[in-house]
Formats: C-alpha cells, sequence, structure tokens
C-alpha cells in the first residue's frame, strides 16, 4: 500500500502540472478575442485525457478498497450439497449415544466418515480418544479444525481433506457415519474386510441384510435423526472345520451362524450360532460352544451336563 499510494501521488504530481499549464494556456486563449472552435479543439485532448485518468484511478481505488473487504467466515447451511451426500447435523445427544454404544475408550481410534462440522470427531476427542474425521468438503475441513482448537481437543481431534472411497479405515478400532443407505452399501464390503471386532455405529440408515448387532432411538434432546445402528466386524469362519469330535461344518451369513457336525456316522445341526467380533458361540445337541476365533483356528470351551472342558478347532486345509 505504501508503495502504490507514493506511485499516485507521482502520478498526480505529474497530472496537475500538466493541467495548471493547460489552464494558464487555456485561460490566456480564452481572454483572446480570437478564441474560435480551433482553439477549442486544441485544448480538448487535456480534458478528455484527464477524465480517463481521474476515471481510471477511481477504479484502482476501489478495486484496492475491494480487496482489502474482510471474507466472511464460512458457515456451513443444512442441505448443503456434498460429493456423496447433503450436510445434516447430528444431534448431540445421538453423537453421545452412538460413542456409548461403540463403548469408546482413549485406547480407541475413532474414524468418522463425513465428519461434516466435526462434532463427532470432537466428542470422541473429549473422551479421551484418538479420532480423525474423513470429509471432502475443504470448508467444513477448516471449520472442523477450529472448533477442535475451540474445544481445547486439536491434539486428539484431526481432519483430513479425502475421498471416502479411497480412504484407509484399516487402523479405526470404531467407525462411525451418517451416510445415505447406498453410500452405506457401497462402502460395506469394505467394512467387512476390517479387523474382527472393530465396531461401527451409523446414524438412521442400515445396511441391508447385514442385520444391526444393536439398535437404539434417544427420545430427550433429539427431534429427527435420532437412530443409532451398531454392528461388530464378525470374523470370518465360513467352511470346513476339523475337531477333535469330527468335521465341522460353518455357514455364514455375517454375524449369523448355521451348520452341522458329522461324528461317528451322526449329523448335530448348530442352532444359536452367532459372532461378536471374533468371539463364537452356538449349541450342538445341547451342548454350549464357546471359542475365539484366530484366524484359521478357533479355541474355547464345550459345556454340557454342567461340565465344561476344552474345545478346539482348525480349518481344514490349513
Amino acid at each position: 500500500m505504501v508503495a502504490l499510494a507514493r506511485d499516485f501521488d507521482e502520478f498526480f504530481g505529474s497530472l496537475i502540472d500538466h493541467e495548471v499549464e493547460f489552464l494558464i494556456v487555456g485561460a490566456h486563449d480564452l481572454q483572446s478575442p480570437h478564441v474560435n472552435q480551433e482553439a477549442t479543439m486544441r485544448t480538448s485532448p487535456y480534458l478528455r485525457r484527464s477524465g480517463v485518468l481521474l476515471f481510471a484511478f477511481g477504479l484502482a481505488v476501489g478495486s484496492v478498497g475491494f480487496a482489502q473487504q474482510p471474507q466472511q467466515p464460512f458457515k456451513p447451511e443444512v442441505g448443503q450439497h456434498g460429493k456423496d451426500v447433503v450436510w445434516v447435523p447430528t444431534p448431540q445427544a445421538l453423537v453421545d449415544k452412538m460413542l456409548d454404544m461403540a463403548q469408546v475408550t482413549p485406547q480407541d481410534y475413532v474414524m468418522d466418515l463425513g465428519s461434516g462440522d466435526g462434532i463427532t470427531v470432537i466428542t470422541a476427542a473429549k473422551r479421551g480418544a484418538r479420532a480423525m474425521g474423513i470429509e471432502y468438503n475443504p470448508d467444513m475441513v477448516e471449520l472442523s479444525k477450529a472448533n477442535a482448537e475451540k474445544a481445547g481437543v486439536s491434539d486428539k481431534a484431526t481432519f483430513l481433506k479425502a475421498d471416502l472411497f479411497e480412504t484407509d479405515f484399516s487402523e479405526a478400532t470404531v467407525i462411525t457415519m451418517f451416510l445415505l443407505p447406498q453410500i452405506n452399501m457401497k462402502l460395506r464390503p469394505k467394512l467387512l474386510e476390517l479387523k474382527p471386532g472393530t465396531r461401527i455405529v451409523s446414524n438412521s440408515f442400515t445396511m441391508e441384510d447385514w442385520v444391526a448387532d444393536e439398535t437404539a432411538t434417544v427420545t430427550e434432546g433429539c427431534e429427527t435423526w435420532c437412530t443409532a445402528l451398531f454392528w461388530i466386524v464378525p470374523a470370518k469362519v465360513e467352511g470346513r472345520w476339523q475337531t477333535a469330535a469330527g468335521e465341522l461344518t460353518l455357514v455364514q451369513a455375517f454375524q449369523q451362524v448355521s451348520g452341522t457336525l458329522q461324528s461317528n456316522g451322526a449329523s448335530a445341526a448348530i442352532t444359536d450360532g452367532r459372532l461378536r467380533g471374533a468371539e463364537l458361540s452356538m449349541t450342538m445337541d445341547g451342548a454350549q460352544y464357546a471359542g475365539h476365533v484366530n484366524g484359521n483356528t478357533i479355541e474355547g470351551t464345550v459345556t454340557t451336563a454342567g461340565k465344561t472342558v476344552p474345545w478346539k478347532a482348525t480349518r481344514a486345509g490349513a
């Protein structure tokens, strides 16, 4: 601005010198009895040039003043369009419920998919968890960073401008999201590949035939979008397993497990088979089986007639 002012001072000094000269000559001409159209035409270019220069100067000063106007802070609007969804804020009461269902602790790494204004990430960070928000809108990312700074959790709450479908969530222990059903379904294969036991919570929307392990609705402090759905990523157990009692065949539909145990020429059907992360429970012939899935082995206990003994299964061909 100092250099600009100096340039304009020099410009006006030059302009004024020319104008003074013009006025003196012009006044002398006007006093002459021989003033005619030729004299008038001779002086007109000075007027035209001065007017143009003054107009240009006014535009330049106006442009500088306009450029210096402070930029208004970004304010998100409900329903604003994003890459895959529109933005609708999650009520604080539901955020709290979602994190309660996931049992978030300081040992967790929470990733919020489509993090918007950062409320879920910031709330998780306030619980001591390390948390990251994935958001495609750069303005929302900057707003979230500012909100985290105000909340005093910027050391634990981070935000990344990124595409959900190109982001690695493999290190997360908890995934939260408020996305449309079709986006949930597009993400579902990737979510099912996460480490068994990873917890997922969605605001309002399902994952179709992957039925939620738990569903809860908040009735206080929440008027819209008040339902949370909770899943635990199940271990993969589909296939044949060898046990001391015979061959165990497991059929898996997400966290639901069915199948049979072939033993001494007899077949026993599995009932109440269920996975909660890597923990398998099932019933066969009145015996209660419980086991921890670790890759190609399942180890646990079987209880029958009040007696509990260890049991183990190994994936066939492993």
